[in-house]
């Protein structure tokens, strides 16, 4: 009967200004505005918003649930393991930590989805809604934030200083900022109630210019991103290449090899990332260009944010299948006796052509490994090479 009352309001139903303070609290606390918004829609027509939680729903609440346990372990990995202390593994952990609050928030998502959406008052709604571009905007960010460090690091070799660490640790807290301002956008004020016209058709109560904002942001961090790979990719092949010609620098060609390995892992979690996230923003693109009612795929919204969800149930595969160190960490997390040899190495697991490590059994190798380390832990300085190279400083 609700419906059937709202069903004949007008776009003029909910005047807003901007001089209405008070009626904006009242309408951001009125069930009666998220019916008609999902009524003028059409939304109201789908079956899911009759009944309880559909089978496909469930799914998505079990791979949420893997979505946040993976992610914990990865944490717990990282925490416990001193190896990773260090900015390279601190922006990974807080990718990892956006991924494991994602889980979470789909989680709310799904459970206050369906029937109980028009139960939800407006600043439900928003809050609901808000998390997951927060937890999006945050995964973006903390991408972009590896790729100026990787940038830093291997292209100007200018790493974080150990004493600068809250430098990276200031660029972390900026990012979460930066995400929770542009969750909120919608409940301070943009968003489209009293102006149906204006409406989302997969976000009955955003508007459909804030919609556009955020995907236009996100793609040009993405393409920002990408552009900046490339540009890396390019130098330290290049060295690789001017390096591996040259006898008397072996070494620091293995040393170029392990940058590159490196580099594959980021560079897969990106490529990942983009290929699980790109049809939901097509879908949104299309939200923006098309009339209400008129794009049937529009309804189908859950699907495409079931693909782009996925994206943080495989970042905790794709570290472990890509790098030893992260393989060998969370593996003796989990079960130590069962996966590792009793020389403490790992029983050969995986799909070696993804491994992006390099194992060097001679000295060197282990010389050069523990070069990696101090460069991605910021405390290299001339005289470590001296002290692992001196053959090569001297020349």
């Amino acid at each position: 009967m609700a419906t059937a009352a709202f069903a004949a309001m007008t776009p003029s139903a909910v005047p807003m200004s901007p001089n209405t303070g008070m009626h904006m609290f009242h309408y951001y606390q009125s069930n009666a505005v998220i019916i008609e918004h999902y009524n003028y829609t059409g939304k109201l027509s789908a079956s899911k918003y009759k009944d309880g939680l559909k089978p496909e729903a469930i799914v998505f609440l079990l791979v949420c649930l893997l979505i946040v346990v993976e992610n914990a372990v990865v944490l717990l990995a990282i925490w416990k393991n001193k190896k990773f202390h260090m900015p390279m593994y601190y922006l990974l952990g807080n990718l990892t930590l956006s991924d494991l609050l994602a889980g979470f928030t789909y989680m709310v998502n799904i459970m206050t989805s369906g029937a109980n959406t028009l139960h939800m008052t407006p600043v439900l709604y928003f809050l609901r809604e808000g998390g997951v571009f927060i937890m999006l905007a945050a995964s973006v960010i903390s991408l972009l934030a590896i790729a100026i460090e990787r940038h830093v690091t291997m292209v100007r070799m200018k790493p974080y200083q150990g004493d600068k660490q809250g430098r990276m640790f200031a660029l972390i807290g900026a990012s979460w900022v930066l995400s929770v301002f542009l969750g909120v956008l919608p409940v301070l004020g943009w968003n489209c109630i009293g102006q149906l016209d204006q409406c989302s058709t997969v976000l009955p109560l955003y508007a459909k210019s804030y919609i556009l904002f955020c995907v236009t942001i996100f793609s040009a961090i993405l393409l920002s991103i990408v552009v900046l790979y490339i540009r890396i990719f390019r130098i330290v092949k290049s060295n690789t290449q001017r390096l591996a010609s040259v006898p008397q620098r072996k070494g620091l060609y293995r040393k170029s090899q392990k940058y590159m390995a490196l580099l594959k892992t980021v560079t897969i979690v990106l490529g990942v990332f983009i290929a699980c996230w790109t049809p939901l923003f097509i879908l949104l693109l299309t939200d923006f260009f098309c009339p209400v009612q008129s794009c049937a795929v529009l309804f189908k919204a859950d699907y495409f944010l079931g693909i782009a969800m996925f994206n943080s149930l495989l970042n905790p595969i794709i570290y472990t299948l890509t790098s030893k160190d992260m393989r060998r960490a969370i593996l003796r997390l989990l079960c130590r006796p069962c996966l590792l040899t009793k020389d403490g190495q790992v029983k050969k697991i995986g799909m070696p052509f993804l491994d992006c490590s390099t194992s060097k059994p001679d000295v060197a190798s282990h010389r050069l490994e523990g070069l990696e380390t101090t460069v991605s832990s910021g405390n290299f300085t001339p005289s470590t090479i001296k002290a692992i190279y001196p053959r090569i400083s001297r020349i």
